[in-house]
């Protein structure tokens, strides 16, 4: 079976192979196998880490805030000696997801230490948001690396013990959590994967539950395992961290923050529905909107238009940012 993200940009049914939001599977339908939640109570319990953090935010003094984009889901989020790192694929390895044949399934996973290292050199904290390989592949290495904390579910927090990760610094999640750490809060929210075509499906679906599976060789072998949120609260800056176009309004309803991490394609005006759930905010930032095969000392190359992202963003009235490869912004 091949995977063509270049179906959603046509029109084709299918869905996101990797957190880029949309791709056609060639060959056979992917079956959606999105996980069921109780809504209703990770909905309240959400709600009251976002009160505890609205308390902390209040007392907390504002200190600039840098973000930096390593392409892909990948930031870099930094206040004073506090490092946040999300999905950080730094690696970027050739998948043909991008050509008329679309991404082989089977693909071999691989590492770059040295492309790691040249970016990466500190973290206290690592937010999994699913676990497709763009956004976790290199996960094992870096919290090695940083020794940070990983957050995750509980089947990313089984692939990455399959990977070799430490498992003193795993902790498993699943919406609801509001965890203190020095210099910031991280809360956890329940969320779904984009799904696009006729069937609404996305590619590598699946969990990974029933204990520590076979060590992951290929990228097919890196199942979605279940989407999380963040609100990371950092220098008095509250910052939503969506890893797909989709995502769970019982859990983000009227949920406030300042800056969101937004990402292109998923259905039909989802974004739109997105900045009608939260509170007002005051800037969206494009993510996950390169060409993830190009490597990533080169300027990004957008794997579809931003025009839509930037038109619902704008008529929202927040301010619409795209940052480039390496670039970064100081809130």
């Amino acid at each position: 079976m091949k995977v063509s993200r270049r179906g959603i940009i046509t029109g084709a049914a299918a869905v996101g192979a990797t957190g880029v939001i949309g791709v056609a599977v060639r060959g056979e339908a992917a079956t959606a196998d999105i996980a069921t939640t109780d809504a209703t109570a990770d909905a309240a319990t959400a709600g009251t880490a976002t009160s505890e953090a609205a308390t902390a935010k209040a007392t907390q003094e504002r200190q600039p805030v840098e973000l930096t984009w390593f392409g892909t889901h990948a930031w870099q989020i930094r206040s004073g000696k506090s490092v946040v790192l999300t999905d950080p694929w730094i690696t970027r390895f050739k998948t043909g997801t991008f050509t008329p044949e679309g991404a082989d399934p089977k693909t071999k996973l691989v590492i770059k230490p040295d492309v790691i290292d040249r970016h990466i050199s500190t973290a206290d904290a690592i937010l999994v948001h699913h676990g497709h390989y763009d956004h976790m592949a290199d996960v094992p290495y870096v919290a090695k690396k940083t020794k940070a904390t990983v957050l995750g579910t509980e089947s990313h927090v089984n692939m990455l013990r399959a990977m070799r990760t430490p498992a003193d610094l795993l902790s498993p999640v699943r919406g609801g959590e509001y965890l203190p750490f020095e210099g910031f809060t991280i809360e956890v929210f329940p969320s779904l994967h984009s799904c696009s075509g006729r069937h609404h499906t996305y590619a590598y679906p699946g969990y990974r539950l029933n204990g520590v599976p076979p060590r992951p060789r290929m990228i097919e072998d890196l199942l979605e395992g279940g989407t999380l949120a963040y609100v990371i609260t950092i220098g008095g800056t509250r910052i939503l961290s969506l890893s797909t176009a989709n995502f769970d309004p019982n859990a983000l309803r009227d949920l406030q923050v300042d800056v969101v991490f937004a990402a292109p394609g998923g259905e039909p005006g989802i974004t739109d529905r997105l900045l009608q759930t939260i509170k007002p905010v005051k800037k969206v930032i494009a993510t996950h909107w390169d060409d993830f095969d190009l490597p990533l000392d080169k300027p990004g190359v957008p794997w579809t238009d931003l025009t839509k992202l930037r038109t619902s963003v704008e008529t929202a009235g927040a301010e619409f940012v795209v940052l480039d490869h390496l670039e970064k912004i100081t809130l």
